[in-house]
């Protein structure tokens, strides 16, 4: 009861209506509306925080599995919805194999309008993750390519304890194009295991733009 809130025990019946100082007044306020712990960084753009508890980034359309398969390969891998260290995560696990001319286990995001309006604000993506100690690919993708084997190309270490990383756009590298990436053609953002046999084993906590 609202009384219970207000007071230590509840004040005596004396047949007449209590009234609410101006204080407890605020008190019942922060209880109804409890003020947020961490206010909007202007300097940062989420692309997902993993908020949405499924497949679906919090900026719109949503994360899916890519493997050598659809070119003939046999690399195997699985996208789940996890939880590492209290962090709900999207966790990619796989084997990459090199047969067929494969070679590759990936996740995938077509960046939202919301996130392309304002793409050339930013000076790269920033990005939280977990892994297995090994050499992953962040690849961007744009409307200036054409083949399925063209993007723009950056490499990390995936630590076993959570980091956050900064990769600028000028760092990323492009891979089968003489095209110079231009940020504001990009479509599509992923997280790739590739290029060598290996186990793959990545959590992604959050990915973002900052300026």
């Amino acid at each position: 009861m609202l009384q219970n809130e207000l007071y230590d025990h509840p004040p005596p019946n004396t047949g007449k209506p209590q009234m609410i100082t101006p204080r407890q007044y605020l008190i019942v306020l922060v209880a109804i509306y409890p003020l947020q712990s961490t206010m909007a960084d202007p300097n940062n753009h989420i692309i997902d925080d993993r908020s949405s508890g499924d497949l679906s980034a919090t900026s719109g359309n949503s994360w899916r599995l890519v493997t050598d398969n659809v070119m003939g390969g046999i690399s195997r891998g699985q996208l789940i919805i996890d939880k590492i260290e209290q962090r709900p995560c999207l966790h990619m696990q796989g084997e990459v194999k090199l047969d067929n001319n494969g070679g590759f286990v990936q996740i995938a995001l077509n960046l939202s309008d919301t996130i392309l309006k304002d793409i050339t604000d930013y000076q790269g993506i920033t990005i939280d993750v977990l892994g297995n100690d090994e050499a992953y690919n962040l690849h961007l993708r744009s409307d200036d390519l054409w083949l399925p084997w063209q993007s723009y190309r950056m490499t990390f270490n995936a630590t076993p304890k959570w980091q956050t990383l900064r990769i600028p756009f000028i760092e990323f590298k492009p891979y089968r194009t003489n095209t110079a990436l231009n940020i504001s053609e990009l479509t599509r953002i992923g997280f790739v295991a590739i290029g060598r046999e290996f186990t793959a084993d990545l959590c992604v906590a959050r990915v973002g733009l900052y300026r």
